[in-house]
């Protein structure tokens, strides 16, 4: 989504009814920290939104910079951080813009959680060439999408229009691994179901290592 856009639905529709603002974090995303497959490390949150996943790593130990195009979103996340008595560094960037530049940092650890679906397939090889750049060699990522297989928003076609006019990209998980086998060595693909804010969805869930160099 364009930041216009973004920044309307945050400054126009209340937290509690956008759609993907849950403040509590996903069970993959706990069964990913509580298992130990990631630990305390440097980690970057694309699309933070809010930033309620954000605030749950940092209190676990993390140390997390969130990033989302939307300046109003960014407000929302800080005070969240401040309201929940943790540090988080936040600020507004394009995950296909010179990010690079506009983070000036690596992690250890990045996640996109249902932000992919957000950004079509001619601009995927873009973003995850930033991806490349923001991610320490054998780091860690993990990206979460809705797979074409969901029933939500029509429940057919790769393309479909949400309630709030926005038009997601739905993916196989054939595609996906065919994307990010380019970037980066897969360890774990799954498609499953899980609890929206109203409704199950099924998604991809695609754990990654970037690969390092010979």
């Amino acid at each position: 989504m364009k930041q216009t856009e973004t920044d309307e639905i945050y400054s126009n529709i209340p937290l509690k009814e956008i759609p993907w603002n849950i403040e509590n974090p996903p069970d993959a995303l706990i069964q990913l920290i509580e298992s130990g497959k990631i630990k305390p490390c440097t980690v970057i949150d694309l699309g933070c939104g809010a930033g309620n996943y954000a605030v749950y790593l940092a209190g676990k130990g993390f140390t997390v910079t969130g990033v989302d195009i939307s300046e109003s979103a960014i407000k929302y996340a800080k005070k969240n951080a401040k309201d929940k008595k943790v540090r988080c560094d936040f600020l507004r960037a394009d995950v296909l813009g010179d990010l690079e530049k506009e983070v000036d940092k690596t992690y250890d650890f990045a996640y996109d959680w249902e932000l992919l679906h957000h950004i079509y397939p001619e601009n995927r090889n873009k973003y995850l060439e930033n991806m490349q750049c923001l991610i320490n060699p054998g780091g860690r990522y993990l990206s979460v999408c809705f797979n074409e297989k969901d029933g939500q928003f029509g429940g057919s076609g790769k393309y479909r229009k949400t309630q709030l006019g926005t038009i997601l990209y739905f993916s196989s998980e054939d595609e996906l691994r065919k994307l990010f086998s380019l970037y980066f060595d897969i360890l774990e693909i799954k498609t499953f179901e899980i609890r929206g804010k109203t409704a199950l969805h099924i998604v991809t869930y695609v754990l990654m290592e970037k690969r390092t160099e010979k």
